[in-house]
């Protein structure tokens, strides 16, 4: 070694040995460039715009009379409603989920791979179409009863699906401990597993509680009358928006504190390995006498969510005829779903590429901003979104009042952050050094942003617009209000012949929507395995 060397020796990592870097290293920390920041900013402000807007209208006559329609007995009839709902679905969807994942993963259930297949189905499945098939079958269901039934076989995938990786990766260890000291799997799993599933088990809760509080799909064709059915039924039946806007306030501020209370939960305490754990799987409970009472909970649980639908729309279908339904009519709707889907889905994507880059390529309070910006539609249930965007464009953008490119606006304002998720997590799997080796060799921000970080992040980018395409397909508060005048998509158009008993002419378009969904639906499915 020379002096000179000598003169200058190597920065040390002050980090222990093994550690591993940061989550963000890697990043840059500069602004980033303008040919990101300007679309960004687009995104940003048409996803917060519902927000800003809803609450200068429900102002707009004064704060007092805002208060006079949140005071009202019926806005606290329509709270209790919406909150005894959304517990007894959230309390249900808990006991079903936890009790279904536990079985298929923890215990030598029968045939656990195909009943952990199985219970995710429903998801395939709108709530408002297991709500239609259920009415249909049973119309004394209708009100709270068939709302609740509906909503939990819907929603409870949301729970079974975080706790059942949340237990596959756990240490079986605790557990085998735990029976070592003689207790029971009853005791063992109340004692010592279920604590460790509480943050998954709080996270698919939250997700349930927010399904819940946006459907409208479900409560309308049972009847029962919640805020997002309140709102619909209050834009619908007055001049003067006012009302319905200070309604769509109250249920935002409702979803804000329940994504606050669970985060405020979750961050009280936790499970965590302070090591690896063991590698080995854990050995499956022996369920003796109780085997034929799981094989029996599982089957009850897929019949009533998976079977009884498709049962009660193949018994719709044969019993439709020509006079009862059209094929033409069914073609032209099929097609106008696809192609709003497909434009939503392709406008959701475009905006949330340089919302997807900046956050995770810079840090820093502007890429902060902009990537919270985007989530906010996550809190705006769709019909507050529709409202909001209605008077929008009422007031300052007629030409697009019922018009197919507001319908779009709204897509993309409600599921950005899906397609920002899907983007973010595609651009942090390149490397970013690439991006530094290329602008050393000249190229521009944007022949960076094409060359080089785009056809490395597509497959994921491509996914977020996959999901983006089907959610756009199911989605129906939004739609029902946007809607340009004569136009029916799917979900319009058996909302509609269900609302008027039309169950054998309403069918096709379930059938159609359910089969639609589910091809993007697997082909997503095998990208991600």
């Amino acid at each position: 070694m020379t002096a000179p060397e000598r003169s200058a020796p190597a920065r040390r990592d002050p980090r222990p040995a093994g550690a591993q870097a940061p989550a963000g290293r890697g990043r840059a920390v500069g602004r980033p460039s303008l040919i990101l920041i300007a679309p960004a900013v687009l995104a940003a402000a048409l996803a917060v715009l519902p927000l800003g807007y809803l609450g200068v209208r429900a102002l707009e006559h004064g704060p007092a009379f805002a208060w006079d329609v949140i005071a009202d007995s019926r806005t606290g009839e329509l709270l209790l409603r919406s909150l005894g709902l959304t517990a007894v679905v959230v309390a249900a969807c808990l006991l079903i989920g936890i009790s279904l994942a536990w079985l298929t993963v923890r215990t030598a259930l029968p045939g656990a791979r195909a009943w952990s297949v199985l219970v995710t189905l429903p998801l395939a499945v709108p709530s408002y179409v297991t709500a239609f098939t259920w009415l249909s079958a049973v119309p004394s269901l209708a009100g709270f009863t068939g709302s609740a039934t509906a909503l939990t076989l819907a929603s409870f995938p949301y729970v079974y699906l975080p706790v059942a990786a949340a237990l596959r990766g756990t240490d079986p260890g605790h557990e085998e401990v735990a029976r070592s000291l003689g207790h029971g799997p009853l005791r063992t799993f109340l004692r010592v597993t279920l604590p460790q599933l509480r943050p998954a088990a709080a996270g698919g809760g939250l997700l349930v509680a927010l399904y819940v509080l946006s459907d409208f799909g479900a409560v309308s064709l049972m009847r029962y009358d919640t805020f997002t059915r309140g709102i619909y039924t209050s834009y619908r039946a007055s001049f003067d928006r006012t009302p319905a806007a200070a309604l769509s306030a109250v249920l935002v501020v409702m979803t804000v504190l329940l994504v606050a209370a669970e985060t405020r939960t979750r961050g009280r305490g936790g499970y965590a390995r302070t090591g690896t754990g063991t590698a080995r799987r854990a050995v499956p409970a022996a369920l003796g006498r109780l085997k034929p009472l799981a094989l029996a909970w599982c089957g009850a649980v897929v019949a009533l969510a998976v079977g009884f639908p498709l049962a009660t729309l193949g018994y719709w279908l044969a019993a439709g005829t020509s006079a009862t339904w059209d094929p033409a009519t069914l073609t032209t709707t099929a097609l106008t779903t696809l192609g709003v889907a497909a434009a939503g889905a392709a406008l959701t994507a475009l905006l949330a590429l340089p919302v997807g880059v900046i956050a995770a390529r810079h840090r820093g309070g502007l890429a902060h901003l902009l990537e919270q910006a985007a989530y906010a539609g996550h809190a705006v249930p769709g019909i507050t979104v529709a409202l909001a965007l209605v008077f929008f464009a009422v007031r300052y953008a007629r030409p697009l009042y019922q018009e197919t490119p507001l319908l779009i606006c709204a897509y993309a304002v409600l599921f950005l952050p899906v397609a920002v998720a899907a983007t973010r997590a595609a651009v942090l799997q390149a490397p970013p050094v690439l991006d530094d080796v290329a602008r050393s060799l000249g190229r521009t921000p944007l022949g960076v942003l094409r060359e080089v970080t785009l056809p490395l992040a597509a497959p994921g980018v491509a996914a977020g617009a996959a999901l983006t395409f089907v959610v756009c397909m199911k989605e129906l508060p939004a739609t029902l209000l946007l809607r340009p005048t004569g136009m029916d998509t799917l979900a319009t158009r058996l909302w509609t012949e269900t609302g008027t008993g039309s169950f054998a002419a309403a069918a096709p378009y379930a059938a159609a929507l359910i089969l639609l969904a589910a091809v993007p639906s697997y082909l997503l499915g095998r990208h991600r395995t």
